[in-house]
C-alpha cells in the first residue's frame, strides 16, 4: 500500500474462504513482522474457512519510510486505518501483540469497523516501571544492537520450554554492535517511549478477548491487567500458564484454539 514518496506499507491479504469466516487482521510488535503470524497461525486459521491479514509497521521489513518522526503510534494507527479501509476485510477480527494490541485498540476508537478484537500480551499500566523498560530496551540496542537487547530479554520474555529449545542460538563468541540509528526498527524503539498507554478502553464497546502469557517477567502484571479488564464493557480473559509474552511463536495451538472458540461465540 503505497502511502507516498518513499512509504508504503507490505501487506497479505486472504480473504475468507467460507461465507461465515471472519478476516483476521494481525497487528506486529515492534520488533517483529508478518513472519511470525505465517509461521503458524496464518495457515490453521485459512485451514478453518477464515480469512487473514498480515502487514508490517512503516520501518519494518519490506515496509519503506521516508520520515523517521512519523514511525509513532498517531501514525501507525493512520496507516492501520488506511489500510483497513482499502482492504475493507470481510467481518474483520483486529489482533494485536504486545503494543500492536495497542495500535489495534486505537484504531477502532478512532472509526476502523471490527466484528472483535484480540489482546495478546498488551494490558499494561503506564507508570516509571513500564518508561524505564521501555528506556532501556532503547538504550540496549544502541549499546549492542537486537543482538543485546534478544540476549538480555529474552530469558524473560519466552517461556522455559523455547529458552531450553533455542537457548543455543544466544550469547554467542562475537562482539555486539550498536543497531543502525537510521533503521526503522531503532525509530519504532524510539518513539515507543512516548506512547501513552492510558487509552479509553471504556470506548471498546465491541467484543474483546484479552489473552495473557504468566510467564511474561517484563509486562505482565496481575494486578494492572485485572484493573484493566475491568474498564473493558465486553471482554473474556483466558490465562496460559505455559506461555510468555510471546505467545505466537511459544504456544501457538493453545492461541488458535482460544480465538476459534472466541469468534464462535460471535
Amino acid at each position: 500500500m503505497q502511502i507516498g514518496a518513499g512509504d508504503a506499507v507490505y501487506y497479505e491479504h486472504h480473504p475468507p474462504e467460507q461465507d461465515d469466516g471472519h478476516s483476521f487482521v494481525f497487528f506486529n510488535a515492534l520488533t517483529g513482522d508478518v513472519g511470525m503470524w505465517n509461521a503458524e497461525v496464518v495457515p490453521a486459521l485459512r485451514s478453518h474457512g477464515h480469512g487473514t491479514l498480515t502487514y508490517n509497521l512503516r520501518g519494518q521489513a519490506r515496509s519503506p519510510f521516508s520520515e523517521p518522526d512519523r514511525l509513532d503510534a498517531a501514525h501507525i494507527v493512520d496507516d492501520a486505518t488506511q489500510l483497513l479501509r482499502e482492504i475493507n476485510p470481510l467481518r474483520p477480527v483486529l489482533v494485536g501483540l504486545s503494543i500492536g494490541g495497542l495500535y489495534a485498540a486505537r484504531a477502532i476508537i478512532g472509526g476502523a469497523q471490527a466484528d472483535a478484537l484480540v489482546l495478546i500480551n498488551t494490558l499494561r499500566r503506564d507508570g516509571p516501571r513500564l518508561r524505564w523498560i521501555n528506556d532501556a530496551l532503547v538504550r540496549c540496542s544502541e549499546v549492542g544492537g537486537l543482538e543485546l537487547f534478544r540476549d538480555l530479554f529474552c530469558p524473560l520474555l519466552f517461556n522455559e520450554r523455547w529458552q531450553a529449545e533455542h537457548r543455543s542460538g544466544f550469547l554467542g563468541p562475537d562482539a555486539y554492535t550498536a543497531i543502525d540509528r537510521d533503521s526503522g526498527i531503532y525509530h519504532l524503539l524510539r518513539h515507543a517511549v512516548n506512547t501513552d498507554w492510558d487509552i479509553p478502553y471504556e470506548r471498546l464497546t465491541l467484543p474483546v478477548l484479552v489473552l495473557t502469557g504468566r510467564q511474561d517477567r517484563v509486562f505482565y502484571n496481575p494486578d494492572d491487567v485485572e484493573q484493566l479488564l475491568a474498564r473493558l464493557p465486553d471482554v473474556r480473559h483466558l490465562e496460559d500458564a505455559d506461555s510468555g509474552h510471546m505467545l505466537p511463536a511459544e504456544h501457538p495451538a493453545w492461541l488458535l484454539d482460544a480465538v476459534l472458540k472466541f469468534t464462535e461465540q460471535l
